[in-house]
């Protein structure tokens, strides 16, 4: 026994159904030789990454649409992947990342439940440099920034790891830390498009979520 519970989700996006295996509820936790919170997971964050959150299913609708051609792209914590399934599904050329132990394994067993090729997955701690990780046309995240120290983890991030012509992609269900992020990645160059969305069916107009696409070069 792995010493958490799991069940399995359907998600439908872009006319395909997605089955997907996650945590049963936020209340699970297994962490028996200190991984998780070693690299700061603690037992009330350990179980955040094994759910499809709202912004999440936001974010893969967007990879829906986006385009791909030519792009290397990048999923900052990614937990269960269902955008990075998206693009592996299109074709896409795609990494997914999450400093979670067992994001890896999630995403590894959700791509051959929908008959997918393996991911390319690397651990990534937004605080730690991963040069090997390399640079990205486009960096793609949802609700990465819930705790204020979050906007700037995530803009050192784009720094590293961002091409000189690039695109970042968030979905944000309304956190109030955006705006600065958005003040960050202005003074790198980037321009900024934003589009209001229902995070649920809860959401009436105006919505709270946000999609936020950041672009640096001509285009912006």
């Amino acid at each position: 026994m792995p010493g958490y519970r799991v069940r399995k989700v359907q998600h439908a996006v872009g006319g395909h159904v997605y089955l997907l295996r996650v945590l049963s509820d936020t209340q699970q936790f297994a962490d028996p030789d200190g991984h998780g919170e070693r690299i700061g997971i603690s037992s009330a964050q350990w179980s955040l990454f094994g759910q499809v959150w709202p912004a999440g299913l936001l974010l893969a609708q967007a990879m829906q649409r986006f385009d791909i051609e030519g792009k290397r792209i990048l999923e900052l914590g990614c937990g269960i992947g269902l955008a990075s399934l998206v693009l592996q599904k299109r074709g896409a050329n795609v990494i997914a990342s999450d400093a979670h132990p067992l994001a890896e394994a999630f995403l590894a067993y959700n791509a051959a439940l929908n008959d997918l090729p393996a991911l390319h997955y690397r651990q990534l701690r937004w605080d730690t440099p991963l040069p090997t990780l390399g640079r990205f046309d486009a960096i793609i995240a949802s609700d990465v920034l819930y705790e204020r120290g979050h906007a700037e983890l995530i803009d050192t991030v784009v720094e590293r790891h961002a091409l000189p012509l690039a695109e970042v992609v968030v979905a944000d269900p309304g956190r109030g830390n955006s705006s600065r992020f958005s003040r960050m990645l202005a003074a790198r160059g980037f321009g900024m498009k934003a589009r209001r969305c229902p995070m649920d069916e809860t959401d009436p107009p105006p919505h709270r979520g946000r999609m936020l696409h950041y672009t640096r070069g001509p285009a912006a």
